[in-house]
């Protein structure tokens, strides 16, 4: 009798509609992932994940109509396998909602407790995340599991999900590059997806501050795959009242300079959530860059952490840098200052104990700002190669904006640097804003 029951509450019947879906099927198969070895890639944020979290295991699991493949199975015995059914794992549940599931005592949460991979793999504890293809299909999860029953911290998920996006973005990049082969217009389509990819959609609300960020491509080769750059930002909350802004510029375009901006970006997220020290967060992503070495591209970035002090009373921040432009901070008064960091770039094949960096503290007060930004603006010039912008150039710019908001000291940067190169684009430009929101009564009048 008990095994009927089992087999009436693990038919394919039970599952999710989405599970089976052609549609999500079909992305499963074009990932290429089923049934291939093991990989440093996936391997490396798995084990990112159980350092974040202190658990015993963690998957990356790619899951068909039958099976839960693990493409990464780190704290498991090799002689276990590496699928299971897809009605005994969690992962079809993270299809069938395609979101989150905390579970933080397996044998009592109704969702998971009657699961044979409770039992099977000895789940005290489950926390996982969807990853989807490029067209938003579920197609397995990324989780981490615990022997005991135990609590996730707010720090810890937030870890978990920002790593499950790099999965995600990984994913979306190899099928880029298989992809890139094609040409004319669907080229031009990928190239301005994959592109999109890679910048945040919009800026989020940070207390006390007005903020703009923009990306300004370089004049078009005529080679849409290559055209894909290595410029990149984010502003992103940590932990408690603690946020980071990160400018990045790799060397180079196209598909390999792509590889290491989704490598940047989602590392710095991750390490975020545990260190505020954005020297130690530039030594892990340099460190992960080493140890993945998806390409010999050397990357160049500015990094801040900050925290209010109090409700439009400024921040206090630390900065570092590797080997990027010094940020800007432009002051109530409009006097422009170099912030300034010693650091070396960052490349797979330099020793960490050779690319040294310390970081540099920084306050912001009410209407005070920040400017990141890479060298496309500083570098401008016409198409003849005549004279750059320049840094001081863009320090006297910086200053004629005094008292403008965000959005408006950057567009006022963009046309300064526009008119200089008379129309064209040498390289791509990235520009990032943080702005302390002036008290009333004190906005002075712009320049």
């Amino acid at each position: 009798m008990a095994a009927i029951e089992r087999e009436a509450v693990s038919s394919v019947g039970c599952l999710p509609p989405a599970v089976l879906d052609p549609a999500r099927l079909a992305a499963v198969a074009a990932t290429e992932l089923l049934d291939t070895p093991a990989e440093g890639t996936f391997d490396d944020l798995a084990q990112l994940a159980m350092s974040i979290t202190g658990a015993q295991k963690a998957f990356f699991t790619v899951a068909d109509g039958r099976r839960s493949f693990w493409k990464s199975a780190l704290g498991m015995d090799p002689v276990a396998g590496r699928e299971n059914d897809i009605r005994d794992s969690p992962c079809h549940i993270l299809i069938g909602t395609g979101r989150e599931l905390i579970a933080e005592d397996a044998a009592t949460d109704p969702r998971i407790k009657d699961l044979a991979a409770v039992g099977a793999l000895g789940i005290g504890a489950w926390a996982g995340y969807p990853v989807f293809s490029p067209g938003g299909h579920t197609l397995g999860g990324f989780c981490v599991v615990d022997d005991n029953p135990r609590p996730f911290t707010p720090a810890q998920t937030q870890a978990l999900q920002t790593l499950a996006r790099s999965v995600s973005s990984e994913i979306a990049l190899r099928q880029a590059l298989r992809e890139s082969r094609i040409s004319g217009e669907a080229s031009a389509a990928l190239a301005r997806t994959l592109q999109d990819s890679l910048l945040p959609p919009r800026l989020p609300g940070v207390p006390g501050l007005d903020v703009a960020a923009v990306h300004l491509p370089a004049t078009a080769t005529g080679d849409a795959g290559a055209d894909v750059v290595g410029d990149f930002y984010d502003l992103f909350h940590t932990r408690g009242k603690n946020w980071a802004a990160v400018m990045g510029d790799v060397c180079g375009k196209g598909i390999d300079a792509a590889l290491v901006t989704a490598l940047a970006r989602y590392t710095v997220r991750a390490e975020a959530s545990q260190h505020s020290q954005p020297s130690v967060i530039l030594h892990r992503l340099h460190q992960a860059m080493a140890d993945q070495r998806v390409s010999d591209r050397f990357l160049t970035a500015a990094l801040l952490t900050f925290r209010p002090v109090a409700a439009n009373d400024g921040l206090v921040g630390r900065y570092a840098s590797a080997g990027h432009p010094p940020a800007l901070i432009r002051r109530f008064d409009g006097t422009v200052e170099k912030l300034t960091s010693r650091g070396m770039f960052l490349h797979p094949y330099l020793p960490p104990d050779q690319a040294a960096r310390k970081d540099t503290k920084f306050r912001l007060n009410t209407g005070d700002a920040l400017l990141l930004y890479t060298d496309g603006i500083t570098e401008a010039r016409t198409r003849d190669r005549g004279p750059l912008f320049g840094d001081d150039h863009l320090a006297e710019v910086l200053t004629d904006t005094r008292g403008a908001d965000a959005a408006t000291t950057l567009a006022h940067l963009q046309r300064a640097a526009a008119q200089h190169s008379a129309g064209y684009a040498v390289d791509d430009t990235a520009l990032m804003f943080l702005r302390v929101t002036p008290r009333r009564g004190t906005l002075p009048a712009a320049g």
